[in-house]
């Protein structure tokens, strides 16, 4: 399958886990949106998550091409890292200084949420436009 550019012209230093993912979100929306235009996708990522909003960007812009999600808008969601204390149970947002329990300094803590990234929601056009070639 061609689209007129080649993986490795595309990548430069962006990071590939972030072509897979843009991928599956691409595959995922076209078969969803059942011909129809695809016009906004929601994605929620975890603030431990490895990907990165303007990778996944940048590779949606290219491969959503020729697509009938070409020209659809990506909103990103962050989530803040929760921890639960493993000794007190308290429950707390991470901060960049400090992973510690902020109630009793215990390091035996377990991560709530964070480190996820999926799409949340897709915003499909009413009616069905013609097919474009993938």
């Amino acid at each position: 399958m061609s689209r007129g550019w080649r993986y490795d012209e595309a990548v430069g230093d962006k990071p590939m886990h972030e072509l897979a993912v843009t991928e599956s979100l691409l595959e995922i929306a076209l078969r969803h949106a059942d011909g129809r235009r695809v016009t906004d996708l929601y994605v929620v990522i975890g603030q431990l998550s490895s990907f990165v909003d303007d990778s996944v960007q940048f590779y949606w812009d290219i491969i959503a091409e020729g697509t009938n999600a070409q020209g659809a808008t990506l909103h990103f969601q962050r989530v803040s890292a929760e921890m639960e204390c493993l000794d007190c149970g308290q429950r707390y947002h991470l901060s960049a200084e400090h992973m510690a329990c902020p109630l009793c300094d215990s390091t035996q803590v377990r991560l709530v949420c964070g480190d996820q990234f999926y799409l949340e929601a897709i915003d499909v056009d009413s009616e069905r436009v013609e097919e474009r070639p993938t």
